[in-house]
């Protein structure tokens, strides 16, 4: 009799996974989510009749781009963890999760290859002037000009990092290569690093060629590069921003490039995007990219692979990869 009952017994019905937000790039694993997870989207169209009800007892919610606010986790009372898609977290509230007793994991190192790449792909790009000679043999200027302005070697250079994370170490390792030498500043000295360490932004600015700036926005950081430390960095210097548009002074840094008081800047991220200073489309010490510094398909594997992790050891009540510390 129990071996029967037990055959009639209902499967377990899969956890529920609240979608709150799509990345830009999309979630190219989703259909694999859907295999083993209820998939509820609060944005579906047509909306799905049970997501009021179903939400409320939802346990996880897996995120993009869109901001996590206080009153999003009201909305969603059984809220436990939320799963980030981005290497940065200044887009959700922290101090209401840690409230909430809520973990929070982020995409740790997927993305920290290819964003070190990139920023030094766009330093090499503005010291050697790659991208504004490609424009002036496309505009046919090689056979009726005979001057070209030279860029600056790479080689030797000095180059500051603001922010010796997962990024920034792999962005010093790659300028080691170079035969570089390597200073940073971070909330605090790393004890196991060999490079000179400046508490003060404006100090380190004044001692390297290259600035390269890929720490997490905070309101510690917002603006950290501003026009006292772009003006120390000098003439000369070169600027290159691969962690959130709002590290730099916009504006500042857009008058100082027009007036030739730095000697260019690389960015990948900007403070209104996707909306570009028009000032800086003309500047050809100036490499634009569409804040894709973080985006092939490297990295959006070994991000499938971390997300579907995290999702397997949160549902097993297993550590979390990748988690944020709240306190």
């Amino acid at each position: 009799m129990a071996a029967a009952a037990n055959q009639h017994q209902r499967p377990e019905p899969p956890p529920l996974l609240l979608l709150h937000g799509v990345p830009s790039f999309s979630l190219f694993f989703l259909p694999f989510l859907q295999t083993k997870y209820t998939i509820l989207d609060p944005f579906a169209n047509p909306p799905d009749p049970s997501f009021p009800t179903l939400s409320k007892s939802a346990r996880m919610l897996c995120f993009g781009p869109k901001p996590v606010t206080s009153e999003d986790l009201d909305r969603y009372p059984s809220i436990e963890y939320v799963l980030g898609t981005s290497a940065g977290i200044s887009h959700f509230d922290l101090g209401a999760c840690r409230r909430r007793g809520i973990r929070v994991t982020s995409a740790g190192d997927a993305y920290s290859d290819d964003v070190a790449d990139y920023a030094v792909g766009l330093a090499i790009d503005v010291l050697r002037r790659a991208s504004a000679a490609d424009r002036f043999v496309r505009a046919g200027s090689w056979p009726v000009q005979n001057e070209y302005t030279l860029g600056s070697k790479v080689s030797e250079k000095r180059v500051g990092i603001v922010g010796l994370g997962s990024i920034g170490s792999r962005v010093a390792k790659r300028f080691e290569a170079f035969g570089c030498s390597i200073a940073y500043n971070s909330r605090k000295k790393k004890p196991h690093v060999s490079y000179t360490y400046y508490t003060n932004v404006k100090n380190l600015a004044s001692n390297v060629d290259v600035l390269i700036v890929c720490c997490a926005l905070t309101n510690e950081t917002r603006r950290i590069i501003n026009k006292n430390v772009m003006t120390a960095l000098g003439k000369t210097g070169v600027i290159v921003n691969v962690g959130r548009g709002a590290l730099i002074d916009e504006k500042e840094l857009v008058e100082l490039l027009v007036r030739g008081e730095i000697g260019g800047a690389g960015l990948d991220v900007f403070e209104n995007e996707p909306h570009v200073p028009e000032s800086l489309l003309t500047l050809d010490n100036v490499v634009l990219s569409p804040h894709k510094a973080a985006l092939t398909p490297d990295s959006f594997a070994a991000l499938e692979k971390l997300v579907c992790s995290n999702l397997e050891a949160f549902f097993s009540n297993q550590p979390l990869m990748a988690e944020v510390e709240l306190d």
